[in-house]
């Protein structure tokens, strides 16, 4: 099942149990879907939905500091649960020891050698930790084992 499907299999799940803060997520995420899929004229696949998640998880982490900053712990409830909601629909994380070894095999397939080849690493590295990983996290151990 894709994850469109899902995603209103689900919508139809939030309705029947009058479930609306978890109904109001999955709309939020449908509509982002929809949009990117009126703007650029195509039909998005799990590929494309996973990375309309990430964004939407990044600007949802971006206001929860903020609201915590401002003392708005209300605002910033609603934001984690709406992240919850969202990481449901994205594949299981790597660990660290599989993340470690797909830099590996990638700076090895790659030939890098140094800070210079850092983004031929990232760019054969994102299609296999998509959805799966945090792709800051990996920039950052990347830059480590090419600068050592």
């Amino acid at each position: 099942m894709t994850i469109k499907a899902q995603l209103a299999e689900d919508m139809k799940a939030a309705m029947r149990a009058k479930d609306s803060a978890r109904l109001g997520a999955i709309r939020l995420l449908q509509a982002a879907i929809k949009q990117r899929e009126v703007d650029e004229r195509i039909e998005l696949d799990d590929g494309q939905v996973i990375e309309a998640i990430e964004k939407m998880l990044k600007q949802r982490r971006d206001s929860i500091s903020q609201y915590e900053a401002a003392n708005r712990q209300d605002l910033a409830d609603v934001e984690k649960f709406e992240v919850t909601v969202l990481q449901t629909y994205l594949p299981a994380a790597l660990t660290e020891d599989e993340v470690s070894a797909i830099l590996d095999s990638v700076i090895a397939e790659t030939g890098a050698a140094s800070i210079k080849d850092m983004s031929k690493v990232m760019a054969a590295v994102k299609p296999k930790v998509v959805g799966r990983a945090d792709m800051g996290k990996i920039s950052g151990l990347i830059k480590s084992r090419l600068a050592a």
